[in-house]
């Protein structure tokens, strides 16, 4: 029979179970980030997966910007060609789209993107990615903009992540385990294609 103290420490340790497996269970969920929309002055949308430059003309045709931001455009983007020749297949007039293709990270299209953002004197953007990508794409993108006086919303494009039983097949277990590695490495400062080089290693430890 458990006396006083050791009841304490039974009690504790279940709360600390149930507060991990509620964290396992809602981990894809909490990666997934759309928030609501009000027009704004352009949509940013991010190179390195399909569906990204679908859902930005989705919003450019309904009204929600006048303007689209391609970053890293000469991305593969689709059959069609990459993230501008998507865009223009997709029927978007080529005077209404800005390009940079630089960004080889998140971090980076935070970075470009900004900069193009103040020379066109930009004041809102609604930033467009994958589902499963959109927390980093938040983090990042509200660190890199906080001084800039330009309002940001989110939009995550459909991907085929299972967010909500992210665990269920190989390809949602190692898109969440990946998106958390990078998030963490960003909090520590890790960037870029060295970021990238250690998620790699990391990676290949689970082959």
């Amino acid at each position: 029979m458990l006396n006083k103290h050791n009841k304490k420490a039974y009690r504790f340790f279940l709360f600390i179970l149930c507060l991990i497996i509620l964290c396992l269970f809602s981990a894809g969920r909490f990666l997934c980030v759309t928030e609501s929309l009000t027009k704004a002055d352009v949509i940013i949308v991010l190179s390195g997966g399909v569906g990204r430059v679908e859902k930005g003309v989705e919003l450019y045709v309904a009204g929600y910007a006048p303007h689209i931001l391609l970053s890293n455009s000469k991305e593969s983007s689709s059959t069609t060609g990459d993230m501008y020749q998507t865009a223009i297949a997709l029927g978007i007039p080529r005077h209404v789209i800005f390009t940079e293709n630089e960004a080889q990270s998140t971090y980076q299209n935070a970075e470009y993107s900004l900069s193009i953002m103040k020379k066109q004197s930009y004041k809102s953007a609604i930033v467009v990615s994958s589902d499963f990508h959109m927390r980093r794409v938040k983090l990042l993108f509200d660190r890199i903009y906080k001084k800039s006086d330009i309002e940001l919303s989110y939009v995550g494009s459909a991907s085929g992540y299972n967010a909500k039983s992210w665990w269920s097949n190989r390809k949602s277990r190692v898109t969440t385990l990946n998106e958390y590695i990078k998030i963490i490495g960003n909090a520590f400062g890790y960037n870029g294609s060295e970021a990238k080089s250690t998620l790699n290693q990391i990676n290949s430890w689970f082959d």
